[in-house]
């Protein structure tokens, strides 16, 4: 469906194009691929709602390696993607680079999906999967990770909490949004210094053909956090530090 389709093939290179990130002939080939993997796949598991040709490129491949983009303003070796979903931005990442990385989730059934995927795609040999909650996967991975990417799976304060624990010193968290308010941003502010996590950026895009807009937020860890974490299961979703 995606991979045969010479007007997907088209579109994915001259978005990306557009947005300044180069695929080669096997990157976009993996792109496509898993993009048929997951639409076979929804068939049986609610994966995504997005099963519109153009609109699956542009909202999952684009989006994706708009964060990517951003990543590779500097060199990352792992990498840990947090409610990763049918595999974005995780696989991507993946497809990208050469990097090790993780892809969390706790639904199971999602889980054993994007696992077949990794399997399908050839890259099973440097990227796993885990259906851990993240605060329970902080208790055995600290500090692991110099990259931790998550994409609009929880409000901005939450997503900074889970990620702390897990980021090594000196590494970055990343997380893209389509719309932030300024007073979940400024929480997400508050909880990041607590953590330990100094905010580095802020980017925005424009989707192709009005599909959206993307808010593509940086923080680096500079320091330990000044509490214990990870907290206890639900604390970072119901009990918000800011």
């Amino acid at each position: 469906m995606f991979l045969e389709s010479d007007s997907a093939r088209k579109q994915l290179r001259d978005e990306a194009k557009n947005f300044k990130v180069e695929l080669s002939p096997v990157q976009e080939d993996l792109l496509l691929k898993h993009l048929d993997l997951l639409i076979e796949k929804n068939k049986v598991l609610n994966l995504t709602r997005i099963t519109d040709v153009e609109l699956a490129v542009r909202l999952h491949c684009i989006d994706s390696l708009l964060v990517y983009k951003s990543a590779s303003s500097e060199e990352f070796f792992n990498f840990l993607d947090i409610g990763t979903g049918g595999g974005f931005p995780g696989i991507a990442l993946a497809v990208m680079s050469n990097a090790s990385g993780v892809l969390l989730d706790s639904v199971t059934k999602k889980v054993f999906a994007v696992s077949e995927f990794l399997c399908q795609l050839g890259l099973s040999n440097r990227i796993s999967t885990s259906s851990e909650r993240a605060e329970m996967y902080a208790l055995n991975h600290a500090g692991e990770f110099d990259l931790i990417t998550a994409r609009a799976v929880a409000p901005l304060a939450s997503l900074v909490e889970y990620a702390a624990p897990l980021v090594a010193l000196k590494g970055r968290f990343i997380t893209t949004k389509a719309q932030i308010t300024n007073e979940e941003l400024d929480s997400g502010l508050k909880v990041a210094e607590i953590c330990g996590l100094k905010y580095v950026s802020r980017e925005t895009y424009e989707l192709p053909k009005d599909s959206g807009h993307r808010e593509i937020i940086t923080f680096k860890k500079i320091k330990e956090p000044s509490i214990v974490l990870p907290r206890s299961n639900g604390m970072a979703k119901n009990k918000p530090l800011a």
